[in-house]
C-alpha cells in the first residue's frame, strides 16, 4: 500500500455489514480499503460464534463460526485493503471534498467517501452484579459460550431473559443434564417460538434473580435465587453459571465526530446517508425509518451504503451493479468455481 494512497471507499469495522460491503464494493468496480479494530473479520458474531444461524437467506442453519468464515472470504473476492488492529480516532475533511481518518497508532488513511460499520462498537458485557461473582470467572461463570461440550452432563444455571439467554439454554439442553433459567421478569423479551421451545427443555424461575453464589476456592457449586417480589430464596445445585444480562456499546470516539445521533446510534436518511456528505453508515451502529437488525438486513445496509457512495463519486453511474450472474466482472471467476458448483447438492 503507497503511502497517502487514495480509495473510493474506506469501511470502518469488519462485521457483516463490513464485510459484505467490501464484496459489494468489488462488485461496482470501486478501491475498497477496509480498517478494523481487532486482529479479525467477524465483528460481534464472535461473541456466540457456536450459536446456530438460520435466518441467513439461503444458507441451511450453520454455526457462527462458520459463517464468519465464509463472510470473511467473501470479502476479499476483489482482494481489498485490509487494515487490522487499527481503531479511527480522528475524521478530517479535506479542501478537495476527500477525508483523512486518523487512528490510535499514529497512521493516515485517504478516502473520497466513508462507510461507517462499526457494528455495536466495542462491546462490554454486563456482568453479574452479586459480590465475589468475579473470581468464578476463570473457572465455572461464564458471559459467552465458547465450546459446547465443555457443558456435557453438568446442571446449568443460565440468568437472562433476551434472546441469547433463550438460545443458549436450547443449544445447550443437547448436552447438558440440567438447565434451569432465572429471568428477573416475567415474560422473556426472546423470539417467540424459542420461548415456547425453552418451557419444554428447561426449568424456568421467573420472576427470579441470582443472589448469591456458593463455591469451593474458585469453583462454584451452589446458588441462590430470590424470587424478585416475595424475596424468598432457593438454593440450586449446579455445575456451572451463565449469565446474559446483554451488554453495553462503546463507540469510542466515532460518536464525538459530529453525527445525529439517535438512541445511541447513527441517525441516517433511507439511502444511509449521513448528515455528512460522502459519508454513509451500514449494520448495528445505525438507524432508519424500515431498519431490519437481522444479519441479512446488515447486508442491505451495505448494498445501499456502496451504491450511494458510488452515485456521490459518479453521479452518471447505475443505481446498483449488475446482478452476479450478468455481470462481467465474475467471468473469469465463473470458470475456477464451475466445477465446485456441478458437486453442490441442494
Amino acid at each position: 500500500m503507497q503511502e497517502n494512497e487514495l480509495f473510493d471507499v474506506t469501511i470502518i469495522g469488519g462485521g457483516p455489514a463490513g464485510m459484505y460491503a467490501a464484496f459489494y464494493g468489488g462488485m461496482r468496480n470501486m478501491k475498497i480499503k477496509l480498517i478494523e479494530g481487532t486482529g479479525e473479520l467477524g465483528g460481534f458474531l464472535h461473541t456466540y460464534s457456536e450459536k446456530t444461524i438460520w435466518d441467513v437467506g439461503g444458507i441451511p442453519p450453520i454455526r457462527c463460526d462458520k459463517l464468519i468464515g465464509w463472510l470473511a472470504q467473501q470479502a476479499r473476492t476483489f482482494e481489498p485493503t485490509l487494515v487490522f488492529n487499527q481503531n479511527v480516532i480522528e475524521l478530517q475533511n479535506q479542501t478537495d471534498g476527500s477525508f483523512v481518518l486518523k487512528t490510535n497508532t499514529g497512521e493516515s488513511h485517504y478516502t473520497r467517501t466513508i462507510i461507517l460499520a462499526t457494528g455495536r462498537g466495542i462491546v462490554e458485557l454486563q456482568k453479574l452484579e452479586i459480590e465475589g461473582a468475579n473470581r468464578y470467572e476463570l473457572t465455572n461463570l461464564y458471559y459467552t459460550v465458547q465450546d459446547l461440550n465443555s457443558f456435557r452432563g453438568k446442571h446449568i444455571l443460565i440468568s437472562g431473559g433476551g434472546d441469547s439467554a433463550v438460545d443458549w439454554a436450547i443449544e445447550l439442553a443437547e448436552v447438558a443434564r440440567k438447565i434451569t433459567v432465572v429471568h428477573r421478569k416475567r415474560d422473556f423479551r426472546a423470539m417467540e417460538r424459542n420461548v415456547e421451545t425453552l418451557k419444554e427443555i428447561a426449568d424456568i424461575r421467573t420472576p427470579y434473580e441470582i443472589v448469591r453464589l456458593h463455591g469451593d476456592n474458585d469453583t462454584i457449586h451452589s446458588a441462590t435465587i430470590a424470587h424478585v417480589e416475595r424475596q424468598d430464596s432457593v438454593v440450586l445445585d449446579i455445575d456451572a453459571v451463565i449469565v446474559s444480562h446483554g451488554f453495553r456499546s462503546n463507540y469510542g470516539t466515532l460518536h464525538d465526530l459530529g453525527f445525529v445521533i439517535d438512541d445511541g446510534v447513527l441517525a441516517v436518511n433511507d439511502q444511509t446517508e449521513t448528515d455528512v456528505p460522502g459519508i454513509y453508515a451500514a449494520g448495528d451502529c445505525t438507524t432508519y425509518k424500515s431498519k431490519v437488525r437481522l444479519i441479512a438486513g446488515a447486508f442491505n445496509d451495505a448494498i445501499l451504503a456502496i451504491n450511494s457512495a458510488k452515485r456521490y463519486l459518479d453521479p452518471e453511474a447505475p443505481g446498483m451493479a449488475y446482478v452476479s450472474s450478468h455481470n462481467d466482472i465474475f467471468t473469469e471467476m465463473n470458470k475456477h468455481v464451475s466445477t465446485s458448483l456441478k458437486d453442490l447438492k441442494v
